[in-house]
Formats: structure tokens, sequence, C-alpha cells
């Protein structure tokens, strides 16, 4: 599956106008071919972040029903990959979501990801592989 793996950040400037990065995420998701695949931690970050802005978290819900995000990840298949990457990255330090993002990246063998957490210039994925930030930050 070719992919790009979508975080939250990303997902939360998409709904919200009134994001500083709402412009160069939108932009940044039209150009990408690839399906947008994430995880349901990543889900439920972007809705507790969005949950002041009315209709925002059921339109994140209509996204995955539809198929624009879709989320072929099950914690309980990786549980025990994804809590030992948390630990490996204890020091920035890793959420749930994160080392979700990480063990997908594993699972689909690619690290295009959509993000805004600069924390991903500094995880890897696979063998030592750096990812690929799909959206460039000044």
């Amino acid at each position: 599956m070719n992919a790009a793996l979508l975080d939250a950040g990303v997902i939360v400037a998409l709904m919200d106008r009134r994001e500083k990065f709402h412009r160069v995420c939108a932009e940044s998701v039209d150009v990408i071919p690839s399906p947008l695949v994430t995880c349901e931690p990543v889900i439920g970050e972007a809705c507790y972040l969005l949950r002041e802005v009315r209709g925002a978290a059921e339109a994140v819900m209509d996204n995955i029903a539809s198929g624009v995000f879709q989320i072929p990840f099950q914690l309980s298949s990786f549980a025990v990959d994804v809590s030992r990457l948390i630990r490996k990255y204890t020091d920035l330090p890793a959420s749930l979501a994160d080392g979700c993002l990480i063990q997908l990246a594993n699972q689909l063998g690619t690290g295009d990801i959509l993000t805004l957490d600069r924390d991903f210039r500094i995880y890897r994925w696979g063998t030592n592989k750096p990812f690929r930030l799909l959206i460039d930050l000044p």
C-alpha cells in the first residue's frame, strides 16, 4: 500500500480554519495522491483538540466513514511493539499516537507523513529510516 501517514495536528489544522497552519495543511493534502492512513489514538487526540470547534469531530468521523482517512491499524495486534517504541523515545516524550504512527510506518513500509510534530524529524521507522515530512514548516 502506497500511503501517507496522517498525524493529529494536521487533522486539527484541516478542520479548524483559524489554525495557523490550516492553509499549508490543506494545500499539502490536496497534492497527496496516496491514501491518508492513521490510527485511532491520532483520531482521539484530534477530536479532543477540536472539542470546542462545532461540528469538527463529526467531520473527522465523516472522513473516516467515507474512506478519506483510513485506519488499517489495530493496537491490540501491536501493543508490545508500540510500548517498546514509546519507551525508546521517552526523552522526547513520544505519545501513544506517535508510537502507533511509527509502528504503522513499519507495518505499511512507508515513512511519508503529514505532521506538524517536529519530533518526527528524530523518530525512525524500519531499520533506522528517517520519516519524510510532507509538510514543509518554517
